[in-house]
């Protein structure tokens, strides 16, 4: 049985992720920002409480400390925030294994970053080889004969799992399956899907095919952000071509009404593995499980998963970009402060009771002596809660403040000497 090491992460990238400090492993991702000699600044009445509240000891099912579901008949698994990264539950989650047709994440990814790059059209007629109509194992049922454009290809790809249908789209994009192949794993790296090697565009069985569950939903968050019109097709429970009717493959489309997406792979390597996504409460969560002795089981799987996040998880926006969230003061300024605040949003993946805990404290390295002007980077903002870093980001000057006048100077001399 493998047992779930729970949250193992911070992610910092266009938002910031939380692991819960009750369970182990927390890394925390910050940001540098050089340092300047100079006068620090101190922290204004704004600052945030100086210390979290700890998250104290509870039985289990209490939303203090969460217990990630055990999923003994799953070979490994993954609970993600899509929106910030955060890591909510995992086991083996970089084992590798055959991905199936979990593999047509990424050709789908290909796709839809030809089409927005313009190469390629949803209306665009795609012929179809004999390649592509002679792919085994499932399929849309297209032939060189076939009249088919690249949405219905999509469309047979996803919702059908055709083989047929990701060689002719891999063909059109590259010209070829094996240029599509490099382009498949030249992807891969850019992502950092590092437990991941493609040698197809369909997932049929290869001994070099492999992924982890880390990578498919890193690959499905990627895809997300960037192809979230995915869903419109991902979340269709069949799809109709040349007459012919095909029941989606992912059995969570049918199960739950929240899940949108996104794909599913079964090989006799592989297991019934299923990538599902949802929006749960003010999150959108990604489960993958992987080696499910059955669909059914593996559905169970993943909808414990999407359960235990939205019970006992939630994103909390901390900051707003631009917006104020201390007062730096110092004498070296003519007014004695400046607000400060974050150039971007920041949002942490929290337990649903953390909220109260999270702290923040302020560094400013910039030399303040010659004033400073709006949108500098003065220092860095760290949250924190129950001892551990959370995230960390550059601060930045709300305003103008000029350096400090011979008269400013001289005026609160004298008034410290009275």
């Amino acid at each position: 049985m493998l047992k779930p090491s729970g949250l193992s992460r911070i992610a910092l990238v266009a938002s910031l992720a939380f692991a819960s400090p009750a369970l182990a492993k927390i890394h925390s991702a910050t940001t540098p920002v050089s340092a300047n000699t100079g006068d620090t600044g101190k922290i204004g009445a704004t600052a945030m409480p100086t210390g979290p509240a700890p998250v104290p000891d509870s039985p289990a099912g209490d939303k203090s400390t969460p217990i990630p579901p055990t999923l003994p008949d799953i070979t490994a698994y993954v609970l993600m925030d899509a929106k910030t990264g955060a890591i909510l539950a995992e086991a083996a989650p970089h084992l590798q294994l055959p991905p199936a047709s979990l593999t047509k994440l990424m050709t789908a990814h290909l796709v839809y970053q030809a089409i927005h790059h313009g190469s390629l059209k949803m209306d665009q007629t795609v012929p179809v080889s004999v390649n592509a109509w002679h792919q085994q194992g499932s399929t849309m049922f297209i032939d060189p004969n076939s009249v088919v454009t690249v949405d219905q290809l999509l469309h047979g790809m996803i919702i059908d799992s055709g083989n047929d249908a990701a060689v002719a789209l891999a063909e059109q994009v590259a010209g070829s399956t094996d240029a599509f192949v490099q382009m498949m794993n030249t992807t891969a790296t850019k992502i950092g899907l590092t437990d991941t090697n493609y040698t197809n565009p369909t997932g049929l069985p290869d001994p070099n095919l492999h992924t982890s569950a880390m990578d498919i939903a890193l690959l499905s968050r990627a895809i997300l952000e960037g192809e979230p019109e995915i869903l419109q097709i991902s979340n269709q429970q069949s799809y109709t071509y040349d007459n012919i009717t095909q029941r989606s493959w992912n059995p969570v489309l049918f199960k739950d009404s929240t899940v949108d997406g996104l794909k599913t792979g079964l090989t006799r390597e592989s297991g019934h593995s299923i990538d599902a996504t949802a929006p749960r409460g003010n999150m959108r969560l990604i489960a993958v499980v992987t080696g499910g002795p059955t669909w059914a089981e593996s559905t169970a799987a993943i909808e414990s998963l999407l359960d235990y996040g939205q019970h006992f998880f939630t994103d909390l926006q901390i900051a707003n970009a631009n917006q104020q969230i201390d007062i730096v003061k110092s004498d070296a300024l003519d007014s004695g402060e400046v607000p400060v605040g974050t150039a971007q949003d920041i949002v942490l993946t929290l337990p649903t009771d953390a909220e109260k805990s999270v702290s923040h404290s302020i560094n400013i390295t910039a030399n303040l002596i010659p004033g400073v002007t709006k949108g500098e980077i003065l220092g860095n903002v760290t949250y924190s809660a129950n001892g551990k870093t959370l995230a960390s980001a550059p601060v930045i000057a709300l305003a103008d403040s000029p350096a400090s006048s011979f008269i400013t100077k001289l005026s609160r001399k004298i008034r410290k000497m009275l």
